[in-house]
């Protein structure tokens, strides 16, 4: 993870200087509104990241994706879950600065909790604040290296601020842990095409 934190970090840097850079993309990965019930635990995560990439299909795929939002979401903590439930609110609402508020004293709370780094990092990301989103993904990926949303995340906020290249790897990171993520396949071809240019 060394060499991928001062990737990060860097990522960082040229984002907070990639001024006037605009978010393209609404599609940024979210957990799914109905959620099973959880149970939690490392060794139940590490069954279930294995199931996901040797899921024979689209349907059974999305139910092991559910079973690991599931854990991801889950607080632990009464006060975390509550706060969390107003930060949907205020997303709904799209009170975005109350969002973020909320989502300090998460993280303040539980800084174990990593949807809460990784929901304020979609929040920053909506309010166009991609060194702050950036600095969030870190977090995020340090407590769960298999974070699939914010590698994607990642990717995104590297092709909003022109980065095709850091973009391109980003995404391949994420389905690597997760070879069914929507939309994602569509956005590796556009940018090998890029990148790697076309095959002859």
């Amino acid at each position: 993870m060394g060499r991928f934190r001062i990737f990060l970090l860097a990522a960082v840097a040229l984002a907070i200087g990639a001024v006037g850079a605009s978010a393209q993309h609404s599609d940024w990965i979210k957990p799914p509104s109905n959620l099973p019930k959880s149970q939690r635990g490392t060794q139940n995560l590490d069954l279930l990241f294995e199931a996901l990439k040797v899921a024979p299909d689209e349907a059974s795929s999305k139910a092991i994706e559910e079973r690991i939002w599931a854990i991801w979401v889950a607080s632990g903590s009464d006060t975390a879950s509550l706060l969390m439930t107003r930060v949907k609110t205020a997303i709904d609402a799209e009170d975005l600065d109350l969002a973020i508020k909320l989502l300090d004293a998460i993280v303040e709370i539980k800084p174990d909790y990593i949807e809460g780094w990784n929901r304020r990092a979609t929040v920053y990301y909506l309010k166009k604040d991609f060194g702050r989103a950036l600095s969030d993904i870190s977090h995020t990926l340090a407590l769960e290296p298999r974070h699939f949303a914010a590698f994607a995340g990642l990717g995104m906020i590297m092709q909003d601020i022109g980065d095709d290249k850091h973009a391109l790897d980003a995404f391949r990171r994420a389905l690597a842990i997760n070879p069914r993520l929507q939309r994602i396949p569509d956005l590796v071809k556009t940018l090998i095409e890029k990148v790697e240019g076309r095959d002859i």
